[in-house]
């Protein structure tokens, strides 16, 4: 079937090309056409199914009113939510968002860059996975609009915005310590992001500030990409093997899942043979007795604060971001286990 064109709707409204055009585009009223007119124009439109070719579109104003959103994950509770609230907030402005996910595959996420790119979106929002440092380098050097979440690269000079990993985790430590806890674990993901790296630091600087000991027994790194089941093993032993441990500071909401897992297999209660806290929040969480303790991360801050940093790249944000580089404090929520 033949696409319709802007002349075939113009023809069937008995108007001019560029009429049909000018109510297209929102001008119908600055151009003095006729309200009747523009009804007109806009029932053939809806009767016929017309749409406007997007290239053409994008090539004539410039610009294509969609945003090319790429996160680690679209199933994780974290960037679900975050993808959700910068949906929210693109159309407050405007604009469509189009997502996508690396599973923190740096080659993936260098594809679905290029794909973006083919569809001339105005601007991105990534979460970057490591390896992409040379994608996200060529988006700033070609002056595109860009704006980091969740992590950053500290060679490149793109705005970013993420939770104070440091100081949530610090927080965690603080509360364990002040407990009397001595004996600590910190289980996290042997993957190299700013993030972990910042959390990891968090737990060993409150371990020196009080003077305790860091005992590398007491530090798991879990591979990313392994599979669930061998993950589970691993987390189980870790905890079979360190008899002596008080609590567990999880770095991330899905170790937590698992973590959760391999205490109860192991018959532990919570907090009675170990406290437990988690980085990031999860709906299993508030409902998992006894309530797990948490470092809530600051989603609608984070989404609100990219969206602004984009669209003063582009322009269209009144107040601007001072700070192109913004780390916003997490809220530390405790519950039964910790």
């Amino acid at each position: 079937m033949k696409r319709l064109t802007l002349k075939d709707v113009a023809k069937m409204a008995g108007v001019a090309p560029s009429t049909v055009s000018f109510v297209l585009n929102g001008k119908g009223k600055q151009m003095r056409i006729r309200d009747e007119v523009a009804a007109k124009i806009m029932q053939v439109v809806e009767k016929s199914g017309y749409e406007p070719h997007r290239v053409a579109v994008n090539l004539r104003t410039g610009q294509s009113k969609t945003l090319g959103l790429i996160v680690e994950s679209i199933s994780g509770s974290f960037f679900a939510s975050l993808a959700k609230t910068i949906e929210t907030e693109a159309e407050l402005m405007g604009y469509n968002v189009v997502y996508c996910s690396t599973e923190n595959n740096a080659q993936k996420g260098g594809e679905l860059i290029r794909m973006l790119g083919r569809q001339m979106v105005d601007g991105y929002l990534i979460t970057p996975a490591p390896g992409m440092e040379k994608e996200i380098q060529q988006l700033v050097q070609h002056h595109k609009p860009v704006v980091l979440m969740d992590s950053y690269f500290p060679a490149i000079k793109a705005p970013y915005v993420l939770i104070d990993n440091f100081g949530g985790v610090q927080q965690g430590m603080k509360h364990l310590i002040e407990k009397g806890f001595t004996r600590i674990a910190f289980v996290t993901v042997d993957v190299k992001l700013i993030q972990l790296q910042e959390r990891l630091r968090g737990y060993v600087s409150t371990l020196k500030e009080h003077q305790l000991p860091l005992r590398k027994k007491h530090v798991l790194h879990l591979k990313y990409h392994k599979l669930r089941e061998d993950a589970l093993r691993e987390m189980r032993q870790f905890i079979e093997s360190n008899p002596d441990l008080e609590a567990i500071f999880f770095a991330t909401n899905y170790l937590g899942i698992l973590g959760l897992e391999a205490i109860a297999s192991l018959g532990l209660r919570m907090p009675d043979d170990l406290s437990v806290i988690c980085f990031d929040d999860h709906d299993i969480f508030r409902l998992y007795p006894p309530g797990i303790s948490v470092i809530e991360q600051p989603i609608e801050g984070i989404a609100k604060t990219a969206i602004a940093m984009l669209m003063q790249q582009l322009g269209k944000k009144p107040a601007p971001v001072k700070n192109p580089a913004v780390e916003l404090p997490g809220r530390f929520i405790v519950r039964g286990s910790a």
